[in-house]
């Protein structure tokens, strides 16, 4: 009896310590506890029963003996598992498939039940004929069930996928692996969590996004669209071509870098089929980056006026192509007047020097990530924004910056110097003076702008050379603004610039239109 009960609780602290190395070191694994517990709670009972039957009735002691035994047997060969392939494996950095795991224990249940079947002078040969009848009838009513349970050792044994890989399935659905189970697999998707049955993963075919622990594969994608099959391919693919080459957009790789080709002239309904190639980075998110990609390819495709083909529907041409009616004219030039009072530049000019520039203006949409000026470039326009964010962002080489920052190579940083919020307006050094751009202006979300080009506005400033004072301090005013923010002026040092500002504007706008 003194021997039972020591063993009865030797074999609790086993449990105990087992559950706790579990909870500290594979909680992701607690659920297997529950097997060690149940086994250890009937390995208690039948020894509990075999010692208060050995003095009523030594054949239920007997009995309840042998079941104590195998129970016994059965609780050291779980916890014994639970110990190697949950903690000390994964300590030595050793893996091994869940399921090759659980294969072991079940076959130390075997070998245990052997033992103790002869140990207590029981044939074991009649068992295992009795459980080779059963599990022969349980194979033939549980196909489908046992071809998923052998789906899942074949999958993890023979290695072809892992959890943590990342697989597409043949219904395009694509996701990592969270989990492969005896009878299904778990693939997260990031947006929901698939369960796909064993068998299915080793009847269909799986294309392999990304190994466990190594980079993604990029992954090729094709996306299309319809434009009029009057306007000449070339131009369409230079278009989209230029906007998707003029700055990078999230989650899409740069080699190959993305392209757009013409696939089809004869696309019905009069109108041709683009297509736009390019590999995702992250396979988990192609379907925001194909959004991405198609926003960008449609506002370039505004910008030059040209509208996408709608099937079932003439085909429609460009837009500044046909004829405006004088109603279209008015609508048009009272919305760019509404935009151009928005902007505080501008406040000096009469009413019908602001519907002189309306008249010279352009529509000229950027989807989010989209670079609207680039530092260093030259161009002699101003953009007045009036829908969206925009951010201003300069480049600055530590390196060669006065004075040079200090020893060693650092670099070039870009830093936001302004957030743009419309309504607002960029670019008017550019459009006053010809200088080049001083800070890369980016859209950071879709942003409607409308373009003032420098012959229209050189028509207003000549005809009233009087507002040339008025703007340079307007636009000095902003560049100190933004100096101050950049450099962290104090009240001196921003007057003094102001005033330098305002005269090297005034000369730099004199020179530019030769006043």
């Amino acid at each position: 009896m003194a021997h039972q009960l020591a063993w009865l609780a030797g074999m609790f602290g086993g449990v105990v310590v087992v559950a706790a190395l579990v909870n500290r070191f594979a909680r992701a694994n607690r659920h297997r506890l529950r097997r060690a517990v149940v086994l250890f709670s009937l390995f208690a009972v039948s020894t509990v029963a075999s010692l208060a039957f050995a003095s009523l009735d030594p054949r239920w002691s007997n009995g309840f003996s042998v079941a104590s035994d195998l129970f016994a047997a059965f609780t050291i060969a779980n916890t014994a598992g639970m110990l190697l392939f949950l903690i000390i494996m994964p300590a030595i950095f050793v893996g091994l498939p869940m399921i090759a795991g659980d294969l072991v224990v079940g076959l130390a249940y075997l070998v245990a039940l052997v033992v103790v079947l002869s140990r207590h002078g029981l044939d074991p040969t009649s068992a295992l004929a009795t459980g080779a009848v059963v599990s022969a009838v349980l194979a033939i009513s549980l196909q489908t069930t046992l071809g998923n349970i052998l789906g899942g050792v074949a999958l993890q044994l023979d290695g072809s996928i892992h959890e943590g890989d990342r697989i597409r399935l043949e219904n395009g659905k694509a996701g990592k692996i969270r989990a492969i189970r005896w009878r299904h697999t778990l693939v997260d998707t990031g947006a929901s969590t698939i369960v796909v049955p064993n068998a299915l993963l080793l009847l269909n075919n799986i294309t392999i996004l990304g190994w466990r622990g190594e980079p993604l594969i990029p992954q090729p994608v094709n996306i299309r669209f319809g434009i009029d099959v009057q306007l000449a391919p070339d131009r369409i693919t230079r278009i989209v071509n230029d906007a998707l080459a003029a700055s990078p957009v999230e989650n899409v790789g740069t080699q190959p870098a993305p392209s757009c080709k013409c696939a089809d002239l004869l696309g019905g309904d009069g109108f041709a089929t683009y297509s736009v190639d390019y590999t995702v980075i992250d396979p988990d998110r192609a379907d925001d980056t194909a959004s991405r990609v198609r926003s960008r390819v449609h506002a370039a495709l505004r910008r030059a006026h040209i509208k996408l083909a709608v099937p079932g529907r003439a085909a429609v041409v460009e837009m500044r192509d046909r004829v405006m009616t004088e109603r279209d004219h008015e609508e048009q030039t009272a919305k760019y007047l509404t935009a151009l009072h928005a902007v505080h530049l501008f406040s000096a000019l009469s009413e019908q020097e602001l519907r002189t520039l309306a008249e010279g203006m352009m529509y000229v949409p950027f989807s989010a990530g989209e670079t609207i000026l680039r530092q260093g470039s030259t161009a002699h326009s101003l953009f007045v924004l009036t829908s969206g964010t925009c951010e201003v962002r300069t480049r600055v080489n530590a390196d060669r910056s006065d004075p040079p920052a200090g020893p060693g190579v650092v670099g070039e940083r870009t830093g936001i110097v302004a957030t743009l919020t419309a309504p607002d307006f960029f670019g008017e050094m550019g459009l006053m003076t010809g200088e080049p751009r001083k800070a890369d202006v980016i859209a950071k979300t879709d942003v409607e702008c409308f373009r003032l080009l420098q012959a229209t506005f050189e028509t207003v400033l000549t005809g009233r050379p009087e507002i040339l004072t008025e703007l340079a301090e307007r636009l000095a005013s902003r560049n100190v603004a933004l100096s101050a923010a950049r450099e962290h002026l104090d009240d001196a040092a921003r007057k003094t610039r102001h005033a330098s500002e305002i005269q090297r504007i005034r000369d730099g706008i004199k020179d530019f239109f030769g006043l």
